[in-house]
């Protein structure tokens, strides 16, 4: 009898992620196998760009707590569309959503809590020279995880360098 394997598919609810958890039901997946969708939200980001887009460096305590709330709602919301995506495939699973500063630390963290035997990733397949000074979740996790990694790469997107 094989082992049961617990297999970790990050999600973040873009083109490039549901086209890695597609390829991954169609391609690699085996019966028996424990999916677990990662989800990161990206709270640094929502708080920069949101509130200090349009106006000068201020710390309204009441703004703050309004927007963390509308960021729950929908990171609530994209978490149920995540469970749904396992339900409509008729697959066992869990979606898991897990706080960190940066996305890739926050997967490979789940891939160690869960005890994942694979990652499977998406890439949106940045440019050479924006990969360069900006990384990306796939680069990270590919030179720091110590299981095997799959990154999909969307057919549609043709990058050039």
């Amino acid at each position: 009898m094989a082992e049961q394997r617990n297999i970790i598919v990050a999600v973040d609810g873009s083109n490039h992620s549901d086209y890695a958890f597609n390829w991954y039901i169609e391609h690699l997946y085996k019966e028996g196998d424990n999916i677990i969708l990662v989800y990161v939200p990206e709270l640094n980001e929502m708080l920069h760009s949101a509130r200090w887009n349009n106006s000068v460096y201020v710390n309204d305590h009441d703004d703050l707590k309004s927007m963390l709330r509308d960021e729950q709602d929908r990171i609530k919301k994209d978490l149920e569309a995540f469970a749904e995506k396992l339900r409509q495939h008729g697959l066992g699973g869990k979606v898991k959503s897990v706080m960190a500063t940066k996305p890739g630390e926050g997967i490979l963290k789940a891939a160690e809590d869960e005890h994942a035997t694979m990652l499977v990733v998406g890439s949106r397949g940045r440019g050479l020279l924006r990969r360069t000074f900006m990384g990306s979740v796939s680069d990270y996790i590919i030179h720091h995880s110590h299981i095997p990694v799959f990154v999909c790469k969307h057919p549609s997107h043709h990058e050039t360098h």
